[in-house]
């Protein structure tokens, strides 16, 4: 299989290198396109006001693996891979494996989903893959599940393009219960601004932000029939199987349209828009 490979931890991180060996290994032909720094919670943001610059990585990775660093964000990575970097378009896209969790919320500022969504926006399947710590550095479990997946043309890639955001539990490969397919969870945190001054004595400010320990369930808030609810509900949040020490699979689009809502409002179930402005007779 023809997989791209890209991150927003950077062209030196150890998850994604031992991603794309360990792909390689399998018998896959890969291409590394990944930021030449890390670019962690850039999102979908794209380079447009300067030029991209991209060199030839080599002694990092098997011989085998073509590398390149990029300049870039994460979403400029692939889209460089796939219009001028590569000789021919990739069967795949994998991002990662990132270090800590792109759990719930998570995926919204993630560049490691963005990196993969460029993917399935351009037609091409695509994985996400995060081991859930930012200290615990073994990532062969992780690899080895993305391989696995990959090994079985039967099961992946499906037949419309999709993102697969796999979390992996920071625990012992024995540890792992096993894998579940996930819905996307909640994660709240608490944003902390830390004030500083500069050498020059201006201001300046610093965001970190701590998760909150409780787990939400998105499913309350969203304005969809209750019958779907109730279905859903037996699906566990990425948030509760990690917790559980499973392994997660959730399934991401780009279309952020809320359905639900959306036929309450064009339905006139919900009346928004002005009558003269409404279209409805």
């Amino acid at each position: 299989m023809n997989i791209l490979v890209s991150n927003d931890d950077g062209i030196f991180a150890l998850g994604m290198r031992t991603l794309a060996n360990a792909l390689a290994a399998a018998g896959h032909q890969v291409t590394v396109v990944c930021p030449d720094r890390e670019r962690s919670a850039t999102g979908h943001g794209l380079t447009m006001h300067k030029p991209i610059r991209a060199e030839l990585i080599e002694s990092v990775f098997q011989a085998d693996v073509m590398a390149w660093s990029c300049s870039g964000t994460p979403a400029d990575c692939v889209k460089l891979g796939l219009g001028a970097l590569m000789a021919t378009p990739p069967e795949v896209v994998v991002s990662g494996i990132n270090h800590g969790a792109n759990l719930g919320t998570d995926v919204v500022y993630s560049g490691t989903v963005s990196a993969a969504m460029e993917g399935v926006m351009e037609g091409i399947p695509a994985i996400a893959v995060s081991l859930t710590s930012f200290t615990h550095n073994s990532f062969d479990p992780a690899a080895a599940f993305v391989c696995d997946l990959l090994a079985d043309g039967e099961r992946f890639p499906l037949g419309t393009p999709l993102l697969l955001n796999i979390n992996v539990p920071a625990v012992a490969a024995a540890e792992i219960k096993g894998a579940k397919i996930t819905r996307q969870g909640i994660r709240r945190y608490f944003d902390q601004f830390e004030k500083r001054v500069d050498p020059r004595g201006k201001t300046y400010y610093w965001l970190a932000g701590e998760a909150v320990k409780e787990i939400e369930d998105p499913l309350p808030s969203q304005g969809w029939p209750t019958d779907l609810k109730t279905s859903l509900g037996a699906i566990p949040t990425d948030v509760q199987a990690i917790r559980d020490r499973y392994i997660s699979v959730t399934p991401l689009q780009y279309n952020l349209t809320a359905v639900g809502d959306l036929l309450d409002l064009a339905e006139g179930r919900r009346p928004l828009l002005p009558p003269n402005r409404s279209g409805r007779r």
